[in-house]
């Protein structure tokens, strides 16, 4: 079995679940790209818990976790299978860490907003991993690490959130809104970093100019670590999908292989 590619995915607003725009777009491309995994695990921004978890239901319920959106959106329903055997897998490859089996969470839209036009057809396996929110960066990144033998068992893992999230400054009544200087500057600062494999400026982001703006939480931020924790010295990062909606929310997306 080859090695699976490790992926970082910018999710942007619950709005690009019924969109059809550049972004969905590549996403739908992105399939063509990856060899078919046994099963997919989502480092979801939208499951914080304290320690770290792991769901494990057979068949994952699909979570509505936004409000204020079209009635639309709830009615979409992502039914794929779970992985409860492939999140065993994890927990028993993670040593040192006590990751918990979860039956209380299922796929956010951080999972099932991507999937929805990568694997319309929900036919393929996924389970998630929680943040854990005692964690610092250091230590996610540490997580990620112990991951990377899991990528030649045909498992896909995908960090979800996004480089440049600030909601508090969103533009919500126009998606396109021009984007804010300080979100472009951080934006391609974290860019630089990613194809020149500076891995521990990333994981030190409180040391990148305009980062309290960018990351005033770092719930979005922290799955862009898992999946940089993920490469290898001889892998490279490729460009899925740059761009910015809502004047202040990054859409940066990346493949690792």
């Amino acid at each position: 079995m080859h090695q699976m590619p490790a992926l970082f995915i910018g999710h942007g607003s619950p709005m690009n679940i019924m969109l059809k725009n550049d972004f969905t777009a590549a996403l739908s491309d992105l399939r063509e790209q990856l060899p078919r995994p046994e099963a997919i695990m989502v480092v979801s921004a939208h499951w914080q818990t304290r320690g770290t978890h792991l769901t494990y239901d057979k068949h994952p319920r699909t979570i509505h976790d936004f409000y204020g959106f079209p009635e639309a959106l709830y009615a979409f329903d992502y039914p794929c299978p779970g992985a409860p055997d492939m999140a065993e897998q994890v927990r028993e490859s993670v040593t040192g860490i006590d990751i918990q089996l979860s039956l209380d969470w299922g796929l956010d839209h951080a999972a099932w907003l991507i999937f929805k036009h990568m694997y319309p057809e929900a036919d393929i396996p996924v389970f998630e991993m929680s943040l854990d929110i005692l964690g610092t960066p250091e230590y996610h990144y540490a997580l990620g690490k112990k991951l990377i033998s899991l990528r030649d068992r045909g498992l896909l893992i995908i960090g979800s959130g996004n480089i440049v999230h600030n909601l508090r400054l969103a533009d919500f009544e126009h998606m396109n809104a021009d984007p804010y200087d300080w979100a472009l500057k951080f934006d391609e600062t974290v860019q630089k970093c990613l194809l020149e494999h500076n891995h521990q400026l990333l994981i030190d982001y409180n040391h990148i100019d305009n980062h309290s703006m960018a990351v005033p939480t770092n719930d979005h931020y922290l799955p862009m670590l898992y999946a940089l924790a993920l490469q290898d010295d001889n892998e490279n990062v490729a460009l899925i999908y740059e761009g910015m909606q809502n004047a202040s929310v990054s859409m940066r997306s990346f493949i690792i292989r």
